[in-house]
């Protein structure tokens, strides 16, 4: 069992996952601080101390929060759907989860944004194969240029 000593200024790495989910999510949706405040009935202040993992979000604040943002309040607790929720890879640290990281950029939100709006579940599923296929080809030219990088230093 794991054993954690906390700085009182330190937030606890749950803390910050959650409300890095909590972020994500009403990025993509497009509401503002303030508005989700409005709508759980706290400041905006408030809504950025949970979103750094500052203040804590008690249970049925974050069942309303969920509410508010359309997702389940599981949501914001998953990390990969086979594995249960861990603290191995919550330390808080410059690293972050890539995945999170681009979600949060601002072409990840109009991808996102953009996505949400295509109903037809065909389509998105060929968009998500031809994405699938442009990244498999990026790599392979990376490999490539690396491979002739690496053979033209032996000359």
């Amino acid at each position: 069992m794991e054993t954690f000593v906390m700085n009182a200024k330190t937030p606890n790495a749950i803390d910050t996952y959650v409300g890095s989910r909590v972020r994500m999510r009403r990025q993509l949706l497009g509401l503002s601080q303030e508005r989700l405040a409005e709508q759980i009935g706290v400041t905006f202040q408030q809504v950025q101390k949970y979103e750094k993992g500052m203040n804590r979000i008690g249970a049925s604040r974050l069942q309303r929060i969920a509410e508010v943002l359309s997702t389940p309040p599981s949501f914001f607790f998953q990390q990969d759907e086979s594995a249960p929720l861990s603290l191995a890879g919550l330390e808080i640290t410059g690293a972050s989860d890539p995945v999170a990281e681009f979600l949060q950029s601002k072409e990840g939100l109009a991808l996102n944004r953009a996505f949400m709006k295509i109903t037809d579940t065909q389509l998105r599923e060929k968009i998500v194969a031809l994405v699938k296929a442009m990244a498999s080809a990026q790599e392979g030219r990376d490999v490539a240029t690396d491979d002739s990088k690496q053979d033209s230093s032996f000359v």
